[in-house]
């Protein structure tokens, strides 16, 4: 600690580092020198101090770094009213490692195979360079993954780092006890009051007598905080498991109160301003069925829903049965359509299905052209695979999302018709932060004729903030009379590389592309180009863009902003 309690405070002062970027910012931020060079109670005294051991300083800190033999100088110069002092490092040869020896204890001697790997995987390896947060780093994430799978009280014993200064190099040994091997128990549930626990059991994917791992733990703490009626879950085996032999696996719920209502506010550049609220129930007839109440009022989109959930069942299908109307006017075309339906649903992992009967009755009005009314019921199939490293801000993996539904003429229906629908999004990391990510989207309507009896909803529009930016939402179609109507056939697909600047801020350039077309050979392609703004707000990913659409040649801002209530 430098003393500061000395006499009549006068020394004012600038510093100058002379040194390789590696470790200028380090010491410009940790030396004494740099720190205190504000500071107004600082004496003469203290600061000549700092000048004549800024060797002692310079090599604890370069240390750190790899750098052990480093030379410094420091030398006071300029005038008593505006001094200067100017600090010069050479680092020298930076330490790196020479060997790395790995020593395990405990019931892991038994199983050759984990020990090759663990020592594979090993983040530290010979010729790398030796650093002080690595070295840490290498240690922790060591015993995390023996932790990980089968060893739940694994443990560090040891820890070395030899450094030979005059020959720069560091050897390295640590040393674990494994413990002893885990298998999983039954589920010992805290927190349950309102809700039974038939919920958790029914989406619970352990087996009594399987291997601990981590990753299956956190697959069960998924699964339960994707149900409606908690809003925390924690799954782990407990702080001291007394007996590794089918261990009980702890799992720890905060639930939501049965009411819940929520809402929010946003604006978008497709539906325009935007007031949303939400009323859940979630434990109608005391049988933890959920009341689900949603209204969405934009100032081109007005959206109402009504369903009931039941909770999982034994085999993790949850079904539910819902209605809703959804008008859109844009385009020239004021388009309501009313649904009604069941749907059965099951989540495993990454992976998602879906089968639907639904009934549709849309009501399309254009400006251009004659209203048409069509009605269909629809059995449906949807498969989706959510494979990203984060559901919110992803950087690598892929959504893809495939649906496929049939309708009878005269069974409830006005035309017969076969609908398929996919859509891919795939994300790319480059290098540290940047990120590019490449779309597609395909639909079709297989049916005789127009296309004119089939609900609207399930035709195609395209155009808009997520589809081909620089065109007006769902402006791509069928033109009538000044009126876009939806469409047989579907294409969309685009480009982005987005550059992050900071952690939460970044930039994206873009090329979209798409058309919507009732006749494949008469097809025409419109193209979007343009630069936007990414933030990684706390509610949620903002993106604002500025489009060009090439072929009607003018510029469109392209937002969408929401805040959750």
């Amino acid at each position: 600690m430098l003393s500061l309690a000395c006499a009549a405070a006068h020394a004012e002062y600038d510093v100058k580092i002379d040194a390789p970027k590696s470790i200028r910012d380090l010491l410009e931020r940790h030396l004494d020198l740099s720190r205190y060079k504000d500071r107004k109670d600082i004496t003469d005294d203290q600061l000549q101090y700092m000048v004549e051991t800024i060797g002692d300083q310079v090599t604890k800190l370069t240390a750190t770094e790899g750098y052990f033999v480093p030379k410094a100088t420091a030398k006071l110069d300029g005038p008593p009213d505006h001094r200067v002092v100017n600090v010069k490092v050479e680092p020298g040869p930076r330490t790196t490692i020479d060997t790395v020896a790995l020593d395990f204890t405990g019931a892991i001697t038994q199983d050759a195979k984990r020990i090759d790997e663990l020592k594979k995987s090993w983040s530290l390896q010979h010729g790398m360079a030796f650093r002080q947060s690595g070295w840490d780093k290498a240690k922790d994430d060591g015993l995390a993954a023996l932790q990980s799978k089968r060893y739940y009280a694994a443990r560090q014993t040891s820890s070395q780092a030899r450094v030979d200064p005059d020959e720069n190099k560091a050897d390295l040994s640590v040393g674990y006890d494994s413990g002893p091997a885990y298998t999983l128990g039954p589920l010992e549930v805290q927190g349950l009051s309102r809700y039974p626990l038939s919920i958790i059991n029914h989406v619970n994917p352990l087996r009594v007598g399987e291997d601990y791992s981590a990753d299956r733990l956190q697959s069960l703490q998924a699964a339960i905080q994707g149900q409606p009626y908690f809003s925390n879950a924690i799954v782990d085996l407990g702080d001291d498991p007394k007996n590794p032999v089918n261990a009980p696996v702890r799992v720890r719920v905060r639930e939501y109160p049965p009411n819940r209502i929520t809402g929010g506010v946003g604006y978008g550049t497709d539906t325009g301003a935007s007031l949303e609220g939400r009323y859940q129930y979630l434990n109608l007839f005391s049988k933890a069925w959920v009341l689900d109440t949603q209204a969405r009022i934009e100032q081109r989109r007005q959206y109402l829903f009504a369903g009931v959930t039941v909770p999982p069942d034994d085999k993790q299908y949850v079904n539910s049965f819902y209605t809703s109307m959804d008008r859109t006017d844009t385009s020239g075309t004021d388009t309501r359509s009313y649904r009604s339906g069941f749907k059965q649903t099951r989540v495993r992992g990454i992976y998602e299905t879906s089968f639907t009967v639904d009934f549709y009755y849309d009501d399309l009005r254009p400006d251009g052209a004659e209203r048409q009314l069509s009605k269909a019921l629809v059995p449906g199939f949807a498969w989706t695979r959510r494979d990203v490293d984060d559901p919110l801000f992803p950087r690598r993996g892929n959504i893809i999302t495939t649906q496929i539904g049939a309708a009878v003429k005269g069974v409830l229906t006005d035309q017969s018709f076969v609908r398929s629908y996919s859509r891919i999004r795939q994300f790319v990391p480059v290098g540290q932060r940047d990120i590019f990510v490449a779309r597609g989207e395909l639909g079709a309507v297989i049916t005789a004729g127009s296309g004119d009896g089939v609900p609207a909803t399930l035709r195609f529009r395209t155009g808009g903030t997520q589809s081909v930016r620089g065109y007006d939402f769902q402006s791509i179609g069928n033109d009538v009379n000044g009126s876009t109507l939806p469409t047989k056939f579907l294409v969309t697909g685009g480009l982005e590389y987005q550059r992050w600047f900071l952690p939460q801020w970044g930039a994206a350039v873009f090329w979209d592309t798409g058309t919507a077309t009732d006749n494949w050979s008469e097809r025409r392609w419109f193209n979007g180009v343009g630069v936007g703004v990414r933030w990684k707000s706390p509610v949620g990913p903002i993106q604002l863009d500025m489009a060009y659409g090439i072929q009607q040649k003018q510029f469109r801002p392209s937002v969408s902003l929401g805040i959750a209530f």
